[in-house]
């Protein structure tokens, strides 16, 4: 089977030096001719000199036709600036569809307009800028061709204005915000549109539906009249003050006043490098996990939001697969006290990273971070450091290598005790396939994880390949993770196995565009686990027909089969109820349905339900519903409700049939405000009920974006125990940062 892989590698090599797909999509931009304020009104004489566009093609419902809502762009610079302008025509007059005035909005959820722009024209890397029709900014870093970090944050403008037929952004992205070569006259650049009442996606240079607008493969090309300017070695200083009380009641500590001052420094070191230094720094006013819930055998896998580990993040974090990540910004901060299993939070004293292009073919990544120590709970000093290198292979394909190293600083008996080893490194590498049309994709990795107590089969390895076209998709994984595989600055949730996984599906779309019908998808897929000594252990097998109608509700219907081999003694509730038996096997039918309703209406609600069997010969029903209303453009409620009923999960004892059988039902409920006083001011309230883990949180946060990039936050939490309402902790933050461009 390796062997087949690793031919079908070579076989798509073929492809993979194609020409740029929309070369002949140009747009020739030429320096100002005047000054431009950024208003939302495009009255200035520069405007009516600048580089313009029109003609937008249709990207779904379908990928032939030309754009039923005229869009029209306009770029103009100078040298500080590179000015954006698009008027956003309408089908109806004065309808357009939003959630809010939030920064980062869902796309699938507002009438928007965004561009992507690929600076380095390597068809994997860049940025994208944006609005949705209420004027509120969307801005991420792009990685891997098309994929958009949204946590990613910087320094720009922007205004939009409406008018009876149309809405209008206008913009202004310094140039010291991205990284670009210098000399350079061309950029990949595209436009693209969401309207959801014409019930359209468009985009300027053609996007075959299949992928989304952000697909850098798909860009066309942004001419300069001359190069634009020389990039300097920009400073940024980001400073912070902080002031907060935090009483913690559970464990009886006194109140504590918090009194705190830090920041970061971003340096651009050339054209594509980036320096990121921080010292004391402050997560205060990162938005909370929202809660899931566990019923998994493993550990669940929450998102880095914290904006010093953002930027260029696929350098460090993009190495293997969902469940196989060597590197997981999460953990710095965060100690693992061998003996008892608990992670304890320790305050990260200072960090570096330096991030980005050396030229055209080579990216580096190389981080290093001190956490403080924690006497009372013999926690030593730990320094987390990294470095990888990237090169870029034929069209858009690449090969990496990197090094993980956690070092413990251990001088206390009680941290020897506490099984602390004095270093943990992880090494390995990568190959990353994409082939310049963007239908074939795949990766070939390996790591291996080394420390004191060195121990056989500490290795890691995986291996993909897919395909997609607009009718159909397959895809096969493989991965090979060893007993002893530990990297602890990871996140891997289990080892020893063996795993491999296969899915197809279609597409079928309709023949004309009277249907409401979007398009439908039947797909089936099976993966299945072996440990390393041999034993079938797992397998989950599915066949799902998916829908997506043209005003974009969705449906869909799953039947699913499951197979579970207990390789140790596991809770099945995970509420305290007597484990099932390590080695019993279990297996079961489900049936899951779910259907969500057209983000055009101002409420909006989805449902998906699970019924069938489950652990121990038990039964499973789960509920999932979130259900939302907005006020247009100022805000909005929701409720996301999670139900779980698990019935007669049998516990066999020496006598099946006298099995002791338990049962259980919890929620969670998570009741949230979000209200944009103004693209610049917000404030959210959201709780979060939890009865799997025993705790009801409260989060209050007010923003108030006083200048570009530069904030004041008041954040609030609490923490209950939900039966008898009786508090655990508290905290109250008043943060206040300011971005300053030197």
């Amino acid at each position: 089977m390796k062997k087949y892989v690793c031919f079908l590698f070579v076989l798509m090599t073929t492809s993979l030096y194609a020409q740029k797909k929309n070369e002949n999509f140009q747009m020739h931009i030429t320096k100002s001719t005047g000054a431009i304020k950024i208003d939302g009104v495009l009255d200035e004489n520069a405007w009516f000199q600048s580089a313009a566009v029109s003609d937008f093609m249709m990207c779904n419902p379908f990928d032939s036709l030309c754009a039923q809502v005229r869009t029209d762009v306009k770029m103009t610079y100078d040298d500080k600036y590179i000015y954006i302008s698009a008027e956003c025509f309408l089908k109806e007059p004065g309808a357009f569809v939003v959630e809010s005035m939030k920064r980062d909005f869902g796309f699938g959820v507002n009438d928007n307009f965004l561009v992507f722009i690929d600076t380095f024209e390597d068809k994997t890397t860049g940025f994208a800028f944006g609005a949705n029709a209420a004027g509120a900014q969307w801005d991420g870093q792009m990685s891997e061709g098309s994929k958009v970090n949204l946590n990613w944050d910087n320094k720009w403008e922007s205004a939009t204005t409406y008018k009876r037929d149309s809405w209008i952004f206008e913009a202004a992205i310094p140039f010291k915000s991205i990284r670009y070569k210098g000399n350079v006259s061309r950029w990949g650049i595209n436009f693209s549109r969401y309207d959801l009442k014409a019930k359209e996606k468009s985009a300027w240079a053609p996007v075959p539906r299949q992928f989304p607008t952000a697909s850098l493969a798909y860009a066309g090309v942004l001419v300069w009249d001359t190069p634009p300017p020389t990039p300097k070695k920009n400073v940024s200083l980001i400073p912070y003050v902080l002031s907060g009380v935090t009483a913690n009641y559970e464990t009886k500590d006194p109140t504590s006043m918090r009194n705190q001052i830090g920041g970061d420094i971003k340096v651009a070191i050339n054209s594509g490098l980036n320096l990121d230094m921080t010292l004391n720094p402050d997560f205060s006013q990162v938005d909370v996990d929202r809660q899931q819930t566990n019923l998994d055998r493993f550990e669940l896998f929450y998102p880095e939001k914290r904006q010093f580990f953002i930027e260029n993040s696929d350098l460090f974090d993009g190495f293997g697969t969902d469940n196989i990540r060597p590197f997981f910004s999460r953990r710095i901060g965060l100690a693992l006290n061998p003996k008892t299993g608990i992670y304890e939070q320790t305050p990260i004293t200072y960090g570096a990273r330096l991030s980005g292009k050396l030229n055209q073919d080579w990216r580096i990544g190389a981080l290093n971070v001190q956490s403080e120590r924690i006497d009372a709970k013999g926690v030593p000093t730990q320094n987390y450091s990294m470095v990888a290198l990237q090169r870029k292979l034929f069209a858009r394909s690449n090969f990496g290598a990197y090094m993980v190293n956690k070092q413990s600083f251990i001088d206390t008996d009680l941290q020897r005790s506490n099984g602390f080893q004095s270093y943990n490194r992880d090494l390995g590498f990568e190959y990353n396939l994409a082939s310049a049309d963007n239908f074939w994709t795949g990766s070939l990795f390996y790591a291996n994880t080394i420390s004191p107590l060195q121990k056989d089969r500490s290795f890691s390895q995986a291996a993909s390949l897919a395909y997609k076209d607009n009718d159909w998709s397959f895809g096969f994984k493989e991965s090979w993770v060893g007993e002893n595989y530990n990297p602890e600055t990871g996140y891997v949730p289990r080892i020893n196995y063996v795993q491999t996984q296969l899915d197809a599906s279609k597409n079928f779309y309709p023949k004309n565009m009277s249907t409401n019908v979007f398009y439908t998808t039947l797909s089936a897929m099976t993966m299945s686990y072996w440990n390393n000594q041999g034993t079938f252990t797992d397998n989950t097998s599915y066949v799902a027909f998916e829908g997506t109608m043209k005003d974009r509700s969705t449906f869909g219907a799953y039947l699913s089969y499951d197979y579970v081999k207990l390789l140790y003694d596991f809770d099945a509730t995970r509420m305290g109820n007597t484990a099932l038996k390590r080695g019993t096997e279990h297996d079961w039918y489900a049936l899951n349905a779910r259907y969500g309703s057209s983000p055009i209406k101002l409420f909006t609600y989805s449902l998906t339900s699970r019924f069938g069997g489950y652990y121990g010969q038990g039964w499973r029903t789960g509920i999932t519903a979130d259900i939302g209303y907005r006020f247009q453009p100022y805000g909005s409620f929701s409720v996301a409700l999670d139900y779980n009923d698990i019935v007669d999960v049998a516990i066999p004892g020496t006598d099946v049939a006298a099995a002791k059988k338990v049962s259980s039902n919890f929620w969670i409920i998570r009741p949230k405000i979000d209200i944009t006083f103004s693209n610049k001011l917000f404030f959210a309230t959201f709780f979060q009920l939890n009865q799997q883990t025993k705790n009801i949180n409260l989060n209050a946060r007010l923003q108030w974006r006083y200048k570009p990039a530069s904030d004041l936050f008041l954040v609030y939490t609490d923490n209950y125990f939900p039966e008898i309402m009786q508090i655990r902790n508290r905290a109250l933050v008043l943060k206040l940062n300011y971005w300053l461009n030197l």
